[in-house]
Parts: structure tokens; sequence; C-alpha cells
């Protein structure tokens, strides 16, 4: 529906105020009960929306960009940066924004789709208007907070054949159910949280070099000599397992465990209610499934013990297993992903990343937990496919044909000596030895 049509069509009954019919009402019901503007949209609504543009660009941070950025096609018709909420997908946004335009140039508008002016104004008006007064790059905010979002952005997607327009969103699983109805259009980004090299960058104010896997597997003791020009990468490793993978913490030090721990408990007793069907009652056992696993030993999972545990049905854990990862707040493995159902039995589950583990685990974390996090984590962000390697073939296969054993610094070659592609990934050690590599090294892969 073209608001603007309908409004037009009735220049000569209205002023500055429009009477809405009842069958506009209706329609505005439809796409998820936003409020109906009292007066037509005039260049005067468009300006309070370039007041704000300007606001968030004269705040946005540049000392720091992200190299994630240039992985992005920002010229595609419909992108959606997709992750956590934290990981710093807004200030990406208006970071390329403030790169690739003037201060007054009115082709690009930033808007956020959580604030008060999208109660009485839809998405749809916005961008006919946008597109009216020449506008081209569109960048939506917040997405998931607007009720059926992705209905709305299909029509303007179809409606405006010239309009890029760029979304972000932090509910993680609210965005995969609007991901169908544009599956053929929208392109989507996972954004991670900071690697492993970004930290470092972030501490020492300094820029590093990423390094592709490959590249690092073939050569990896010249890599490593030359990010130890820079700094003392094991100086930081410890560090990071702790602290630092959401771009936050470099704003509240003091209080990022309670705001990590704040995102994990919307998640599971917001989200997953209202998105999942998780019972209310059993909200307290998916939380103590997840303290469960942050002190878990590295070893193959027992479903049947972990269900007693927590007083859940073991069918009603897998499923709730399936919807953490979907929120990215822990990791199912398996051995083999070409056969697996919804429902299987994972042969391994970590948390979504080492901080996670940290901040959730009552005692002090298993170093095994933390170091299989890391890799799985690191490798996973940077685009690769992980599968469980088993008890007697190496902890990890990559890409489906690289096996690596990932332990501290004595840990031998004997689980993968029948490998053709075999590594270990040893902690504790700041140099390569053949196809013995620095686990600090897979932080740098993005």
């Amino acid at each position: 529906m073209k608001y603007k049509t309908l409004f037009i069509n009735n220049l000569k009954e209205v002023s500055t105020k429009s009477r809405v019919t009842g069958d506009c009402q209706a329609r505005f019901r439809e796409k998820g009960g936003v409020k109906l503007p009292s007066a037509y949209s005039t260049n005067d609504d468009m300006d309070k929306l370039y007041a704000r543009h300007d606001n968030y660009m004269s705040e946005v941070p540049m000392e720091y960009v992200r190299g994630i950025s240039n992985r992005i096609d920002w010229n595609s018709r419909l992108i959606i940066l997709k992750g956590q909420k934290g990981v710093g997908k807004s200030t990406m946004m208006k970071q390329y924004i403030k790169q690739n335009y003037s201060p007054d140039d009115r082709h690009v508008l930033y808007c956020s789709a959580d604030t008060s002016y999208f109660t009485t104004h839809t998405l749809e008006e916005v961008a006919d208007k946008f597109v009216m007064l020449g506008g081209t790059h569109l960048f939506i905010d917040e997405i998931h907070k607007y009720p059926k979002w992705s209905q709305e952005i299909k029509e303007i997607y179809d409606a405006h054949k010239n309009l890029k327009v760029v979304l972000s969103g932090s509910s993680l699983i609210k965005l995969n159910d609007g991901d169908a109805d544009l599956s053929r259009r929208m392109v989507p980004y996972m954004i991670p949280g900071l690697s492993l090299r970004e930290y470092i960058a972030l501490e020492k104010k300094l820029k590093l070099p990423s390094v592709a896997l490959y590249d690092l597997l073939a050569n990896p003791n010249s890599f490593c000599t030359e990010i130890k020009k820079h700094c003392a990468p094991l100086e930081y490793f410890k560090k990071y397992l702790a602290e630092g993978y959401y771009p936050y913490f470099f704003e509240s030090r003091n209080t990022y465990p309670i705001q990590v721990e704040n995102v994990i408990d919307y998640i599971i007793n917001n989200e997953l209610p209202s998105q999942r069907g998780l019972e209310v009652g059993n909200a307290r056992k998916v939380k103590a499934l997840m303290k469960i696993i942050s002190q878990m030993v590295p070893f193959e999972v027992d479903t049947a013990k972990i269900s007693k545990s927590i007083g859940i049905q073991r069918t009603t854990l897998l499923k709730y297993m399936k919807d953490l990862e979907e929120a990215k707040l822990i990791v199912r493995l398996f051995q083999d992903l070409s056969t697996i159902t919804d429902f299987q039995k994972p042969d391994k589950i970590l948390l979504d990343n080492p901080n996670i583990i940290n901040i959730l685990s009552d005692v002090s974390p298993q170093i095994g937990s933390l170091r299989e996090s890391f890799f799985v984590n690191q490798l996973q962000s940077a685009g690769h496919v992980i599968e469980y390697g088993g008890l007697s073939t190496g902890d990890f296969k990559v890409n489906g044909d690289i096996v690596v054993e990932v332990g501290g610094s004595d840990k031998g070659f004997g689980q993968i000596k029948n490998a053709n592609k075999g590594y270990v990934a040893a902690d504790d050690i700041d140099s390569a030895t053949f196809r013995k590599i620095p686990l600090w090294a897979f932080g740098f892969l993005y």
C-alpha cells in the first residue's frame, strides 16, 4: 500500500490534517497495530528524521573501524546485519555512512525502528517519502522492534527498485522468523563479537594484520613472528577469554559481566518464551542448563544425565538446546552435519564464547572448555564449518578435511597421527613448530 497516493488523491480536502478512512486503519492494524498519524506526513516529519540522523552521525566513534565491514556488499539492494546485542552492528552502519557520505548529503538516511517516531509512522511511509525527496540509501537499525517488519520491507523492496536498504537487528530469533518472507531478496551478514586480534588492537591502539586460515596453516611461524613484532599475544590471551568479546566492554569494564548476563537473561526470560514457546516455569531451568555447560569438562554429551539434573524431559531439553544455539548462546557440535535432524543429540556442547563461560560459571572454569570454546568461536565467526572430531580422531574437523586437536603446550600428535591434514592448536606457546600452532593465532582470522 502506498500511503502517499491516498493523501495526494485527497489534497483538495486536506490542509495540514487528514482524516484516515476505516479501511486504511484496518490495513494499518494488519501491519502489526502501528498507530496511525493524525496528520499527513509532511517534509517536517522527514526533517525530524534528518535531524536525528545528523545527531547520530555527530557521535559516531571513528578511532577504530572493524575490518569485517569491508566484507559487506553495502551496495546490494537489501542486506541485514544480524548478531547478538552489543557486537557493534549499529556502530558499523553509522561508520560506513560517515566514511562514504558528506554530512549534508540527503541521499542517505539512518534511523532506528526503536524510537517513538515509528509509533505514528510506518516503514513504508518513510521509504516512500525518502525516495520522493531523492533518497537512495536507507539504513534502518533495530528492525526487530518493528511489528511484522519483514512484510513492509518486502513491499518497500518491490516498490522502489533503485533504493538500497540496510537493516540491522539483535533478536536473532525474531529476525530468523522474518527471513522466510525475504529469503530471495535479502542478503544476511552475521556480525560476530571482537576477535582476539581486534581486542588486542583496541587495547594497545595499534593495527594488526588478520590472516586467512589456509595461509596460517601453510606458514604458521612466519605469521606468528610478524605478530610478535607488535605485541606479546599471550599477555592478552587469558584476558580475552574473560573479557572483551563484546565491544561494550571498552565502554564499561566494571559492569561488563552484569551487562552480558542481563542480555542472556533477556533472551531466556523474554525472547524464548515469546518466540519459541519456552514455558515460563522452565526459564530458570534453561539458565541452570547454561551454568552446567559452563562448568563441564570437554567430553561427549550425556543428555540423560543433564535432563535428570535440571528436571526437564530429554526431548524438551534437546529442543531448548536448539533454541539456545539459534540465539547464539551455545554451540552444538555433531560428527556429521549432513545427517543431523532437528532434535538429534549433539556430540559436544559449548557455550558460544569464553566470556559467557567465565561469567556464568560459579567455579573456576575448565581450561579445556575455555580453549575449545575460543577455537570454535573464532573459526565459526570467520565463516568456517566446524564438526566434532570424535574421541579418537582429534577434537574438531574444519571444513570437512582439516583435523585439529586443541590442548596445552605439551599436546602431541598422537590422536591425529593418521590425519593427512592434522594440526595441534596449543595454548601457552608463542611460536609454531611444524604443524603445532599457537592457539592464539586462530584469533587472528578476522
